[in-house]
């Protein structure tokens, strides 16, 4: 006949060694922190979140964007003459133009919309006149700049 020989598992008993592994576990390691309930930790996040856009939304300052309105209110209609290399690829009758020395027209700037401040990278819209061979008019066209990149011409009345 066979002789069987006990196995690890038949002489202890898991019951046995379970409690009082887990017990020496459990009291060894610091109490946590009770969560909130899952429905609850998502309603504090949005909470969260709505008030922080709430914040942003009033530190707006109202008296500097209308200092900023008023001063380039007085910019526009001004002269200028586009003083760095500037090319640019809209003005059909002329491909590839390079705007460096060109004069023209501010015709609106666009830092502010609304009464909101935008980021326009390139607030200031200037108009010229660029003369064509074969044309009686000189063709019309648009181009927005920084103002780092022109200088006011003086105004001749």
């Amino acid at each position: 006949m066979l002789n069987k020989m006990p196995t690890a598992a038949s002489t202890t008993s898991a019951s046995a060694l379970g409690p009082s592994l887990f017990r020496r576990l459990t009291a060894s390691l610091p109490p946590r922190a009770a969560a909130p309930p899952r429905h609850l930790a998502a309603a504090t996040a949005a909470s969260a979140r709505r008030n922080f856009t709430l914040q942003v939304a009033f530190t707006t300052d109202v008296d500097s964007i209308a200092e900023e309105e008023a001063e380039a209110a007085g910019k526009i209609g001004a002269r200028i003459r586009v003083s760095t290399s500037v090319k640019v690829y809209h003005v059909s009758k002329a491909p590839e133009l390079d705007l460096g020395g060109m004069e023209g027209t501010i015709k609106q700037y666009i830092g502010v919309w609304k009464g909101n401040r935008i980021s326009a990278n390139l607030p200031f819209k200037v108009e010229f006149l660029l003369p064509v061979d074969g044309q009686e008019k000189p063709v019309k066209f648009v181009a927005h700049l920084k103002e780092d990149e022109f200088e006011y011409l003086p105004q001749s009345d």
